[in-house]
């Protein structure tokens, strides 16, 4: 990997791990918190990631990129896990 795509990797791993703590405590401690709720902030995420016609740049991207990944494995996890 080269060193200007180094970083990229480290700050996704970082969000990515952030962003399911923090789903993980919301759904533990809010008890009015719905897979709906999380499915909707998903949908949101897909429509603002769609909604860079300026341009975030590089980490944004990489910011965004991994939000939408964690919810997506989240919600998954927690469907699988209703079963």
């Amino acid at each position: 990997m080269a060193i200007s795509e180094e970083w990229q990797e480290i700050k996704y791993r970082e969000v990515f791990e952030q962003e399911l703590r923090g789903l993980s405590r919301r759904c533990q401690s809010d008890p009015n918190c719905k897979i709906e709720d999380l499915q909707a902030t998903l949908r949101n995420l897909y429509i603002m990631d769609g909604a860079d016609q300026g341009g975030r740049g590089c980490l944004q991207d990489t910011i965004m990129s991994a939000t939408i990944a964690a919810y997506e494995h989240f919600i998954a996890e927690f469907e699988k896990n209703r079963e």
